[in-house]
């Protein structure tokens, strides 16, 4: 009975703090601790993903992996190398939402290449937790609870518990990113244009150019980074994968700097005249309206369907028109805007173009078109 009142206890705190309108940062470092007394951890790690695309765009660190030398050089490896079913690319894919590593092992967990070669021997960890936070738009972010040995092995109530939180951390991590929509300038790129790094076999930076080191720091400071490569490590690792034939589609991630900037990174292996591969050219731009704009209608927490109408709405659709496109009634359709203007706060059609348009969009208009087709504050 008193495992469950906290549980109860916890999931209503954190629910809470999901609505107070809290930064990204406030929000992510007072819900873990929340957990805490529900799923006892010695240290936690939660990142933020690009729910378009899955990669990690930021990542925090708590208790005591907080305290410890960072190996996200090698993480980065493990976790996008294809080699590990319990990636959170490969929990996506199959559609699991949580897992414990003493379990998905059968106790063994140095059958895990992530427990093998990094939480177990460099951190000292005998056990970690995997939450995907997800809604119906995507992945958005992602926690990873530790054990060491003198905490015992996570049980499967804890993490079914832990998997039945994500809706309350999903809402949080939304809003988080709102709150921070409306204040992000654009860049001006019209002196160096997008920004490319080219990053060795070694992960080394081999060469940049104009303005690739500015963008680095930035992303850096935001992230509370200091190796330059770290940031895109991630990237150039989900790259190598394509080129191996470990996946599918080449990586991108919207990521927001220390300036305030948002901006979209992409990577492409590079291949030699003969077919070898190791380099991996990153490219860094500025995002364009329409990503931040299908970035803050996810963030709405919509459905498909919804997001087909409101993307139908932004363009000035009548609703006979977006129920002939889609194939359904008007009264269906008005169901669905009934639906909208719930999740967005609103009452009306103008409402919500002036929700999106007006306070999140507007304030970074500027009186320029950028040469990526942004607008320049």
């Amino acid at each position: 009975m008193g495992r469950q009142l906290t549980e109860d206890r916890v999931r209503g705190d954190v629910d809470v703090l999901s609505r107070g309108g809290l930064t990204l940062d406030e929000f992510l470092e007072e819900a873990i601790t929340a957990v805490r007394r529900a799923v006892p951890w010695t240290g936690a790690c939660v990142g933020t993903h690009d729910p378009a695309t899955v990669i990690l765009t930021s990542g925090r660190k708590y208790g005591a992996l907080a305290e410890m030398n960072s190996h996200d050089d090698l993480f980065a490896r493990i976790e996008y190398s294809g080699e590990d079913p319990t990636s959170f690319q490969a929990l996506a894919d199959g559609g699991v939402g949580a897992v414990g590593m003493h379990a998905f092992t059968d106790g063994d967990v140095r059958r895990s290449v992530r427990m093998d070669r990094l939480l177990c021997p460099l951190y000292g960890f005998t056990d970690e937790l995997r939450v995907l936070v997800r809604d119906g738009s995507g992945v958005w972010g992602s926690l990873a609870l530790m054990r060491d040995s003198a905490e015992p092995a996570f049980t499967p109530d804890e993490v079914r518990y832990m998997e039945s939180l994500s809706a309350q951390f999903v809402r949080g991590v939304r809003s988080g990113i709102m709150t921070r929509l409306a204040e992000s300038p654009l860049v001006d790129m019209t002196e160096t244009g997008p920004a490319v790094v080219i990053v060795d076999a070694n992960d080394e930076i081999a060469r940049m150019s104009l303005g690739a080191e500015e963008r680095l720091t930035d992303l850096n400071t935001a992230f509370n980074r200091t190796d330059p490569v770290g940031i895109i490590l991630g990237l150039v690792q989900a790259a190598r994968a394509v080129a191996h034939g470990q996946g599918v589609r080449l990586p991108r991630a919207r990521a927001r700097t220390a300036s305030g900037t948002w901006l979209v990174i992409h990577a492409s292996p590079l291949c030699d005249r003969d077919g070898s591969a190791g380099d991996v050219a990153v490219t860094i731009e500025e995002a364009r309206p329409s990503e931040i704009l299908e970035l803050i209608v996810a963030a709405f927490g919509l459905t498909a369907r919804e997001r087909e109408v409101t993307g139908m709405v932004l363009r000035g659709v009548d609703t006979k028109a977006i129920a002939a496109a889609l194939h359904v009634s008007a009264y269906t359709v008005q169901d669905h805007l009934k639906s909208v203007f719930d999740k967005a706060g609103v009452r009306s059609r103008r409402e919500l173009i002036s929700r999106v348009y007006f306070d999140q969009y507007l304030p970074r208009f500027g009186r320029d078109a950028g040469p990526s087709g942004g607008l320049l504050t």
